[in-house]
């Protein structure tokens, strides 16, 4: 059986996508996440890194991409968990996420989730017990560890992950002395890859907002050299999930659809707001130039 592939965005409730991603006037009842998952084939949720999930909004999400096969979700691990060490967790925050949840993982439609740790969490002893408590809580769906330090990437590191069924997010971004480069380092169930955009300057400035740092377009050129990596990626996992977090004027699923587009050699559907925007997205709809 082939591997699977699918490549997303991490969001779509940005008020800036209105007339890039949206249309500029939408009709009644117009439905953001069921409008842009009928493009993408991953959406990472992010609100569930601010705050547990309720029930009756995963049961609406589900209800929302019922009808499109092949489509997941992926989410966030509440940041109390990631940020916090595990002696302040309480059971009931464990129980209200897990919960919060269920109905995705129910419904077949949630294919991991994603704990991101700051860029200074280290691969220390005190750190790896603290990924060990992470593998020993959550069992909805396979977890990927989102971690921006080098330390991570030595073999023994690795080979921890592997140990506790931890599959390692791979990442592009502004490098810093610390940071991990782009690869294919799969070490568990399923292969996973973030693309946070390159605008240096404001990544590492203080005082940049959150739309600042994820202001960047790959060029064409960026991103036809994940290309191999993504490829390298199918090898070694039953399932990868491509997710781009450049979300800043629709640039995320801009870039999401041009690597699907070069991954699978055909015309991909592209929502007719982000053509406009980007028209170079338009030989992707096989429209022409």
């Amino acid at each position: 059986m082939a591997a699977a592939l699918r490549i997303g965005t991490a969001g779509w409730s940005y008020p800036d996508w209105r007339g890039v991603v949206y249309p500029r006037n939408v009709p009644d009842g117009f439905d953001a996440l069921r409008y842009l998952a009928a493009y993408v084939d991953v959406i990472e949720i992010n609100s569930t890194f601010y705050r547990p999930p309720e029930p009756r909004i995963a049961e609406r999400w589900a209800e929302t991409v019922s009808g499109l096969p092949g489509f997941r979700f992926t989410a966030k691990l509440y940041q109390g968990f990631t940020h916090a060490p595990p002696a302040e967790w309480s059971e009931a925050e464990v129980r209200q996420f897990q919960d919060g949840l269920c109905p995705l993982a129910e419904a077949g439609l949630l294919g991991a989730v994603l704990a991101q740790f700051p860029f200074f969490f280290a691969n220390t002893p005190e750190n790896l017990a603290h990924l060990q408590r992470i593998a020993a809580t959550f069992d909805l769906a396979p977890l990927v560890v989102e971690v921006r330090h080098r330390s991570f990437t030595s073999r023994a590191a690795l080979d921890a992950f592997a140990s506790l069924g931890l599959s390692f997010c791979n990442v592009d971004q502004p490098l810093a002395r610390t940071s991990i480069e782009p690869g294919a380092r799969v070490t568990g169930p399923v292969g996973y890859f973030r693309l946070h955009g390159r605008n240096r300057e404001a990544w590492f400035a203080k005082g940049a907002t959150r739309d600042e740092k994820y202001d960047y377009l790959y060029s064409e050129e960026e991103i036809a050299r994940f290309v191999p990596l993504v490829r390298a990626l199918l090898d070694k996992a039953p399932e990868t999930y491509v997710v781009a977090n450049n979300h800043f004027l629709g640039k995320a699923p801009a870039n999401a659809l041009e690597l699907k587009h070069l991954l699978s050699g055909e015309p991909v559907e592209v929502p007719p707001a982000l053509i406009e925007a980007y028209p170079r997205l338009r030989s992707l709809a096989g429209e022409g130039p």
